[in-house]
């Protein structure tokens, strides 16, 4: 099977290409380029694998939450990939993509959603399979869902931004945290790897981003 995935939610662009296990996978930091950047990256990438788009079995995006132009962008190009050689697309949660490259087995993972929030979620793997224990949200980093248990590592910016909040929130809890890591293309290819063999891909025209929020700043007022 071979997985093409892409992700563009954060400041950094990355392209991967699954193909029965093993991963390639290309990323940069872009800033607000990912426009720019993306369709030239995913064209290096297969042509270093030797891939057409003929060759792919599905395509895959980081669906968010995260920044919405970003989210947009992966969603509009995978849609306009797959749309000219009908193949099937699977959006993959962002928060689960954190969850999937951090190495361990129980994480809370968080993203700056700037406002003074974070985007959150916290997955356990359990026979292999990661089972969501506090589903994607948006809240106050000090509102939190509770998670139970100990042993969790905490993923993503949310804990460069507001890690003192999120340290007492899971006082007790956690073992350690990642506050560099983001979304990447490669943990995007492997999740949808799963999901595209479980028949779980849908037609492009009904693939959708995960924003979490309508709004993208204060009202002066409200600052």
């Amino acid at each position: 099977m071979h997985i093409l995935a892409l992700e563009t939610s954060t400041e950094y662009c990355s392209v991967a290409l699954w193909q029965d296990g093993a991963t390639i996978e290309h990323c940069k930091l872009v800033g607000q380029k990912h426009s720019e950047l993306l369709m030239e990256m995913l064209d290096n990438l297969l042509r270093e694998a030797n891939v057409t788009l003929s060759q792919l079995d599905g395509i895959a995006f980081g669906a968010g939450p995260g920044s919405f132009t970003g989210v947009r962008i992966a969603c509009g190009v995978a849609q306009g990939l797959a749309l000219g050689v009908n193949l099937p697309v699977a959006g993959v949660c962002t928060l689960q993509a954190l969850a999937q490259a951090s190495g361990y087995g129980k994480v809370i993972t968080a993203l700056d959603a700037r406002m003074a929030e974070v985007y959150h979620a916290a997955y356990e793997k359990r026979q292999g399979e990661w089972v969501v224990a506090s589903e994607p949200g948006l809240c106050l980093p000090q509102d939190a869902q509770q998670v139970d248990g100990t042993d969790w590592f905490g993923a993503g910016s949310g804990f460069a931004v507001h890690g003192a909040a999120l340290g007492d929130r899971y006082a007790g809890q956690m073992t350690g945290s990642d506050a560099q890591a983001v979304p990447r293309a490669g943990a995007i290819a492997q999740l949808a790897a799963i999901m595209f063999a479980a028949g779980r891909g849908v037609d492009a025209a009904q693939a959708m981003p995960l924003y979490l929020r309508d709004r993208v700043a204060l009202k002066t007022s409200e600052r």
